[in-house]
């Protein structure tokens, strides 16, 4: 049975309801993810959990191995994953404890992260015009029409570095892009699940309205807490009806992403660029 991913995001480090069977610590080829990946059944469902802050937030947006968490994710048979975030808005009608279906992503980090399975002796160039798992979109904006919880059914996500904020400035300028929502590490989970051949969405929670908004305070550290508290249940309401009625099967051509895009020539990929990436390219480099 294929399991689904949950990536907790700000204020989401545990989920009740879950039957833990393990705790496990994953190794991967490019070092070791934000914490202990627990795998267990929630609504008959196998999942894996991971904060991706760590539990008590201990790891900045900059120094999250990304890569090394969505590797994790592959390697306990994740094909799904369900990504909570917490986000500014940087539009009048994206209010303050709303939800966003994330749909599309500006990168702003200008690649500080890394962000690519694929650098030592192999080229892979995946397609990447629509982010997100277009089944998995569908089956997060149904659950939250059902339990009506207001949640926009489109938005694209710029990709700041942070950890410090916008400027006003910054803040403006975004929004003179129509961008919708602003984040610190969305992008690059959804660059490396496709990657991965893994199905992805961003669920994004409002907690405030960047500093852009004439009629409110600058963002600040104790409104953000404040409201990802009381946005937390309805996310998990959410991704919980999610994770329950999802279809066994995947509808959607994630899971072939890297079909053709291997470039490199498979006699010339190194021999441990080939083990280290096995479950990631071995159906089709041999």
């Amino acid at each position: 049975m294929s399991r689904i991913g949950i990536i907790g995001g700000s204020g989401l480090y545990q989920i009740e309801g879950i039957s833990i069977k393990d705790e496990l610590t994953v190794k991967t080829p490019f070092g070791m993810p934000s914490g202990k990946l627990i795998v267990g059944d929630l609504c008959g469902k196998d999942v894996v959990f991971l904060p991706r802050h760590d539990v008590g937030h201990r790891i900045s947006p900059s120094q999250i191995n990304y890569r090394a968490n969505i590797f994790a994710m592959k390697k306990l048979g994740v094909e799904r994953i369900i990504s909570v975030a917490a986000c500014g808005s940087l539009k009048e009608e994206y209010r303050p404890m709303d939800f966003v279906a994330v749909d599309q992503f500006v990168d702003r980090t200008n690649y500080a992260r890394d962000t690519s399975f694929f650098t030592d002796g192999i080229v892979v160039h995946i397609e990447f015009a629509h982010p997100i798992c277009p089944q998995m979109h569908k089956a997060i904006c149904q659950s939250a029409s059902v339990l009506k919880i207001k949640t926009h059914e489109r938005g694209t996500y710029i990709n700041m570095e942070g950890p410090a904020f916008s400027t006003l400035a910054e803040s403006n300028l975004y929004r003179s892009w129509g961008m919708d929502v602003i984040g610190m590490t969305n992008f690059a989970e959804a660059k490396l699940a496709r990657e991965a051949e893994i199905c992805y969405s961003t669920l994004a929670a409002i907690t405030d309205y960047d500093c852009w908004h004439p009629n409110h305070a600058s963002v600040s550290i104790e409104m953000i807490i404040s409201n990802l508290h009381k946005n937390v249940e309805n996310a998990k309401r959410i991704f919980t009806s999610v994770i329950k009625n999802l279809p066994e099967e995947r509808s959607c051509s994630c899971g072939s992403a890297l079909k053709f895009a291997i470039l490199t020539e498979r006699k010339f990929i190194p021999a441990k660029v080939k083990k280290d990436l096995n479950i990631l390219i071995g159906k089709y480099v041999k």
